[in-house]
């Protein structure tokens, strides 16, 4: 699976050595965007060689898309039971939000570069949503069994949910002056909700 091969993708490297080539894309996004990740400067920043980053991936497009990918891992290990009811399941969603759109790094990119939050994120479904959709469906199909969520695939109930909530936190500076943080967060939760109920 996509998501597994980015996380191990270091394998051949000690977790010390990937971690310090993470933190510096990390450290790079957060100062300087998404352009600023390149090979010599993720080599700079993380004291490591260049030929020691190429060893594990083939680019700095590479390095990125592990680096986004560890920070959703790790938003989610915020969330370490799938919630069982509807009521759970919206609340555990705007929490995510929440937590996503003030994370440093996903904060500079909706920001300063939603071009690069949508050319990662929103292009294609790549290993982050896939995870995000893991955690989704579990969510899903305990709620299903629970009788508070509808019937239906919930394999495609997840990519719904999924495709709202990414559209509400891009958007979410755009409509600033339209609608403030409490009814934003009021609306998409009724959004969530209504897509769920049976």
């Amino acid at each position: 699976m996509e998501e597994r091969q980015l996380l191990d993708s270091a394998s051949g490297q000690t977790d010390a050595t990937r971690e310090r080539i993470l933190d510096a894309a990390d450290a790079l996004i957060q100062r300087l965007g998404i352009h600023g990740v390149t090979i010599a400067a993720l080599a700079r920043r993380s004291s490591l060689s260049r030929p020691t980053i190429y060893r594990s991936w083939s680019d700095a497009d590479d390095v990125v898309r592990s680096a986004l990918l560890r920070r959703v891992s790790r938003i989610l290990e915020g969330f370490p039971e799938p919630a069982t009811t509807r009521s759970r399941l919206v609340d555990d969603v705007l929490r995510f939000t929440t937590v996503f759109r003030k994370d440093a790094v996903y904060a500079r990119l909706l920001d300063d570069e939603p071009e690069a939050f949508t050319r990662y994120t929103l292009q294609r479904v790549g290993s982050s949503q896939r995870l995000i959709l893991q955690w989704l469906g579990a969510a899903i199909d305990a709620a299903q069994r629970d009788g508070s969520v509808r019937r239906g695939d919930s394999a495609h109930m997840a990519v719904m949910l999924l495709l709202i909530a990414q559209s509400a936190v891009l958007s979410h500076a755009t409509v600033a002056e339209l609608i403030d943080d409490a009814a934003w967060e009021r609306e998409l939760r009724a959004a969530i909700d209504g897509l769920l109920r049976p």
